[in-house]
């Protein structure tokens, strides 16, 4: 099935101490979102890519991005408010021949081919995917006077990853449900199983973390580096 790639773009580097998108960082010397936009190089995936990113900043994408990809590879949508109406508006700009969406973060550039790959196979099998990594530590649920209440069964637990992958128009149903009930989820695959289809879970890496933080950063950086050697 043909895959189109959309990235949200919108989150601010603040925590990075940027005054800026954190998708235009530099990590060793491109910026953040053209690493992760690497990542996706030779898959197949119908162009453009999709960025979400803050009209102000417009200018500042289309100079980053100029400078390092193909004209045609990346198509910039103005976000929203929230992140789920900024997928909303991505989603309306998918090409017409676009059967599967791939949406993944801009912070997590080091997402394997593999789960990629994975997540399109099993969201055009069953309508939605999402890549995860098992959870390995013990995860505790504390009342509203944080003392423990109780203690799930690790084994049934994942830390949620992108990318997030749909046949389109499961993942445009959900958005205009969401929409019609006033539904705000944190992510696609929550919003899509709230509707009553399923989401299977593909094994992701923990190299496919998000750049939050400073210490993020100088991890992404270390690792450009050393593929470059």
């Amino acid at each position: 099935m043909r895959a189109q790639l959309l990235i949200p773009a919108a989150g601010m580097g603040v925590r990075l101490g940027a005054d800026g998108p954190k998708a235009l960082v530099d990590v060793g010397g491109r910026p953040l979102l053209a690493v992760t936009l690497a990542r996706f190089s030779g898959m197949g995936l119908l162009d453009p890519a999709v960025i979400v990113a803050p009209v102000a900043f417009f200018p500042a994408f289309e100079r980053a991005l100029g400078a390092c990809l193909k004209p045609g590879s990346w198509v910039l949508v103005e976000g929203g408010a929230e992140r789920q109406e900024s997928v909303a508006r991505g989603l309306a700009a998918l090409r017409d021949d676009a059967e599967i969406v791939v949406i993944h973060d801009a912070a997590r550039p080091f997402v394997p081919r593999q789960a990629v790959e994975a997540s399109i196979a099993e969201a055009a099998a069953h309508g939605g995917a999402t890549v995860a990594v098992p959870v390995s530590d013990t995860i505790l649920i504390a009342d509203e006077r944080q003392f423990l209440d109780c203690t799930p069964d690790r084994r049934m637990l994942w830390a949620c990853q992108t990318p997030q992958t749909f046949q389109v128009g499961v993942i445009r149903r959900a958005h205009r449900a969401a929409v019609e009930g006033g539904w705000l989820c944190t992510d696609d695959a929550t919003l899509v199983r709230r509707t009553g289809l399923p989401v299977r879970i593909v094994e992701g890496s923990p190299a496919n973390f998000k750049v939050t933080t400073a210490f993020d950063l100088a991890t992404a950086r270390r690792m450009v580096s050393e593929e470059a050697l």
